[in-house]
């Protein structure tokens, strides 16, 4: 056998031996690659790009992939860590607000009566030996002590409830639309009483019973009774709707409604009227937004088109 045969039959028998492996390598080597060209590379690069923004603090972007495949669904799950992380930072730098808020308003509204206070105590004590004021003028100065005192107590009250919010733990009991009536009939009249402003109130009818912390629910509506009476012309009208799932609490007032953003009046320490200051926190709102939230619901918060503001506790069924 000629040499040139002899490689020639090698080949043959090489090929004979080893053509189907060869061929399923090289399948394979394409298969694989076709696969990441189609199917892998797009969403490794959507996640690469994602990591890299998250990385950087920068959550403001969004994953666009949305074949319905393996690789899909966990875009669709880092987009979804990415929108809870950036409402987690939204959540933070309103709490760091708010932190920064109750600050300023330590400062302020402990050191403002300590400083009236100091001032009435000074003039007291150079003037009245002397003679130099007369009795009406000093009882008129112990008068304004009292009554930096007694702003001073609110604010201290004001911070034990701040203090009690997040630990404070809701307790679910039957309620039914007659026993919200009942109670809150009685808040409405002391209101009138103190206000002398007339009310109305409407509940629905139903024999359906609302799970929900009773406590938690008549401090939110006296909140708002309290706000509502306070800047109301004439009259407060109320209406109760109550379902198994769902208790609405709708405030109506004939006042000038809000002034200000609207979004703004549920903020800590928030006072539409700055001569309020004195008796008033600017707090009730806030806490009622706070205690709707951890109920499950939302405070929502509307002008009415005549004149007043309207609104809304919304409180969701717990256990």
């Amino acid at each position: 056998m000629k040499e040139f045969d002899y490689h020639v039959s090698e080949i043959c028998d090489f090929l004979q031996t080893f053509t189907v492996l060869i061929v399923s390598v090289a399948g394979s080597i394409i298969a694989v690659f076709l696969f990441y060209k189609h199917k892998l590379k797009c969403p490794i690069e959507e996640l690469e790009l994602a990591s890299r923004q998250v990385g950087r603090n920068n959550l403001d972007f969004h994953i666009t992939y949305e074949n319905e495949d393996e690789m899909g669904g966990l875009c669709k799950e880092f987009e979804r860590m990415r929108g809870q992380l950036a409402e987690n930072n939204q959540q933070l730098w309103k709490m760091l607000e708010e932190e920064k808020a109750l600050r300023a308003a330590i400062a302020h509204d402990i050191r403002s009566p300590l400083s009236v206070l100091e001032g009435y105590q000074e003039m007291l004590s150079e003037y009245l030996p002397k003679k130099e004021i007369n009795m009406e003028q000093a009882l008129e100065m112990v008068n304004e002590s009292k009554k930096q005192i007694e702003r001073m107590d609110i604010f201290v009250e004001t911070m034990r409830k701040m203090s009690s919010l997040d630990t404070r733990e809701l307790v679910a009991e039957e309620i039914t639309s007659k026993q919200v009536e009942i109670d809150v009939r009685a808040e409405m009249n002391v209101f009138r009483k103190k206000f002398g402003k007339l009310y109305e109130l409407e509940c629905s009818e139903t024999e359906e019973k609302f799970s929900g912390d009773k406590e938690v629910i008549l401090e939110v509506i006296e909140n708002l009774l309290s706000n509502a009476f306070r800047y109301a012309k004439t009259k407060v009208e109320m209406e109760v709707f109550l379902t198994c799932s769902e208790l609405q609490i709708r405030i109506k007032d004939d006042g000038v409604g809000f002034t200000i953003d609207k979004q703004k009046a549920t903020e800590l320490f928030y006072q539409q009227n700055v001569k309020d200051s004195l008796k008033h926190s600017g707090m009730g709102m806030y806490i009622s937004r706070l205690y709707c939230e951890k109920h499950g619901g939302q405070l929502l918060i509307e002008n009415e088109k005549q004149s007043g503001a309207v609104i809304t506790a919304v409180f969701h069924r717990i256990a």
